[in-house]
């Protein structure tokens, strides 16, 4: 796979919609509308402190092939924010069991095929699920197991660094993940940051957790077909990481796949994924869910 050039500017209608978790936490989502007769639905799943602007492209990009998309900010990020991140309580877990849920359920209702495009954590959030079973195919990019242990030597001293001192002092200082102070993302509630440190420190991630024995047989519930697919450049997500996530989806039907980088073209890394000079994923993304068989989701 290769990324070519610049997408040109894509316009389709969109809509700002509210969403209610079933605790009754409000979500802010956009909504794309297909170009013409709708072939699905596709709800965009994307990564820990990346806000949902960051994939309007691809979401536009998706609406003209035909597809309704919805991206979605996760409680306490992004549009889904409280007035303060100091003292707001909440687990990691909530994206995946009550967020991302509440997403599938809102699009499941609809006689459409229901897609799924991850990013990093959305390809975690899967397993986790409590409707799972609504999904027609779902196709990820950059997801790994996070521990520093896969990840390039320069990357793994980074990262190191990163959760044991750095990350520390700044949520001393602040209360949360205040990581827009180094540039890094969107801040983050406190519970995310106590989780994520955690399982960071798994091979495996929350598979190699003995108090989270519970989520393999969730993982292996899902027989939805899955793509999970990497760049050799991404340091964050190497292949070895992503194989070491994967495998905990035994029973659903994968395909695994690496992108090699162009010579002379910018790295992909971990973000690259969604730039717009990455259309050929992005037809590779679509192509392959769009030609998955279709069976009741509902």
């Amino acid at each position: 796979m290769n990324a070519a050039t610049q997408t040109p500017e894509i316009r389709v209608s969109c809509e700002k919609i509210s969403i209610t978790a079933n605790d009754g936490y409000v979500l802010t989502a956009y909504r794309y509308r297909a170009r013409g007769e709708a072939r699905g639905n596709l709800l965009v799943a994307g990564g820990t402190g990346v806000p949902q602007r960051f994939y309007r492209r691809f979401a536009e990009y998706a609406a003209q092939r035909g597809l309704n998309v919805l991206t979605i900010d996760y409680r306490g990020s992004g549009e889904s924010q409280p007035a303060s991140l100091k003292g707001f309580e909440m687990s990691y877990l909530d994206w995946s069991q009550k967020d991302l849920a509440a997403a599938v359920e809102l699009l499941g209702k609809e006689d459409l095929p229901l897609y799924w495009v991850g990013h990093s954590f959305g390809g975690h959030a899967i397993g986790l699920l409590p409707n799972h079973d609504r999904l027609a195919a779902c196709y990820t990019f950059g997801t790994g197991a996070g521990w520093a242990g896969w990840m390039p030597k320069g990357e793994a001293l980074k990262i190191r660094l990163f959760w044991s001192v750095i990350m520390p002092a700044i949520v001393s200082w602040k209360g949360y993940m205040a990581w827009s102070v180094l540039g890094m993302g969107d801040d983050l509630p406190l519970g995310v940051y106590r989780d994520w440190k955690r399982w960071c420190g798994f091979s495996h991630y929350y598979f190699d957790d003995p108090a989270m024995g519970w989520v393999k047989p969730l993982y292996a519930a899902v027989q939805t077909p899955c793509a999970f697919i990497t760049s050799t450049d991404d340091p964050w997500a190497p292949p070895r990481s992503r194989d070491a996530f994967a495998k905990g989806y035994r029973n659903a039907p994968k395909t695994i796949g690496d992108i090699q980088p162009a010579p002379g073209n910018r790295p992909i890394g971990h973000m690259g994924y969604f730039r717009s000079e990455s259309q050929p994923f992005w037809d590779d993304a679509l192509s392959w869910l769009l030609a998955q068989p279709v069976t009741n989701t509902r």
